[in-house]
């Protein structure tokens, strides 16, 4: 569990006066502080709870968080009706999914983001202050800013609005509590993208990380930036105008997320579980179990990765070592093509306004 250990760590420096949140390197790995000020400042509790306790508290709470997962999937997002004792055997059987795994393992917060995001996004539309937690989730980990993009390109204007307010006041938050980090993080910390780790190990499992290792460079530059961009924009384009139903344009944008991110370590990956679901949905089961097996077999731990050796793999092997981004663009390549076939097949009269996705819908679909 190192990433309790530096959660802890982050904690312990926001709750000391005059410590230096970035300062600070802890385990083996030699692992820094990364996520916002407002993020510390939550882990503060960690640091009330002796460490072994802490490690079982976060075990327990990502096997409750895998069934709420689970439970939010089906329910809210697919429109499924399982039993409880239903939720129950799939969340373990989840909990084998190699994303879910390692963020257990690790101790990270992937499951909470992802619980709370698809919580707010599939609240009615007339729920109260809908929105403002994604724009919190955004403020802890930076990443779901892509959601935000998402509403507001969806015609989701308001919502876009509260969560762009809710991440506005973490900001300030931090600002108010924690004024010298937050300046350093803000204006320098954010762009340092090596902190995170090295983007070219089979860990990374972003679009950068797969040209970086097909290329067997540690830097790819354009070569990485500009597929991204066009990835996002297709992406993007899938979730708004491709999906037919909002929650496929929830699941296609975690995926853009993912995708476009500089680093999305093989545990970020845990909207396999919504995308699953939304497949079963479907009635797409054999594919549903192709996938599940994809996000099971961890064939990118199977490979010689030790010291560089990530950068020198053959080419029969670089599929093993990025499972999830090529299915991630198999998926957005194929929305895109169903958007467009649906477009052609139904152009709309000339003059004639664009169809807005509805702004909530618990109708079950399939990604085409």
């Amino acid at each position: 569990m190192a990433d309790v250990l530096v959660y802890r760590a982050e904690g312990h420096a926001a709750a000391t006066r005059g410590a230096d949140l970035y300062g600070f390197t802890v385990t083996e790995w030699q692992l820094p502080a990364t996520y916002p000020p407002f993020a510390a400042l939550l882990f503060v509790p960690t640091t009330w709870l002796p460490l072994p306790a802490l490690k079982a508290v976060f075990l327990l709470g990502n096997i409750v968080l895998t069934a709420l997962l689970v439970q939010l999937s089906c329910r809210r997002l697919a429109g499924l009706r399982p039993a409880g004792a239903t939720v129950c055997a799939v969340a373990g059987g989840a909990l084998w999914l190699e994303p879910v795994f390692q963020t257990a393992v690790f101790g990270q917060i992937n499951l909470a983001l992802a619980c709370l995001i698809l919580w707010d996004l599939t609240r009615h539309d007339t729920a109260r202050w809908k929105g403002v937690a994604l724009g919190v989730a955004t403020g802890i980990k930076l990443t779901p800013a892509v959601f935000i993009v998402y509403l507001f390109l969806a015609g989701r204007r308001r919502e876009a609005a509260r969560a762009t307010a809710g991440f506005a006041g973490t900001v300030a938050v931090g600002g108010l509590v924690l004024p010298y980090a937050s300046g350093e993080f803000w204006t320098g910390r954010l762009y340092e993208t090596g902190r995170v780790g090295k983007a070219w190990i089979v860990d990374n499992q972003s679009l950068q990380g797969l040209v970086a290792r097909a290329l067997h460079t540690a830097e790819p530059g354009l070569l990485w930036a500009v597929p991204a961009a066009l990835v996002a924009a297709a992406g993007l384009y899938a979730a708004t105008r491709g999906a037919r139903t909002p929650a496929q344009g929830i699941v296609l944008t975690a995926l853009t997320a993912l995708l476009v991110s500089p680093i999305s370590w093989s545990h970020h990956w845990v909207w396999c579980v919504p995308l699953l679901a939304l497949l079963w949905a479907g009635g797409h089961r054999r594919t549903t179990v192709a996938l599940a097996v994809v996000f099971t077999a961890r064939t990118m731990w199977i490979l010689p990765h030790q010291g560089d050796l990530d950068l020198q793999l053959p080419w029969w092997q670089q599929p093993l070592a990025a499972p999830y981004p090529l299915l991630g663009v198999g998926v957005l390549g194929l929305a895109v093509l169903d958007a467009r076939r649906r477009r052609d097949a139904h152009p709309a009269p000339s003059g004639a306004p664009v169809r807005q996705l509805p702004a909530s819908s618990s109708s079950a679909s399939t990604i085409r």
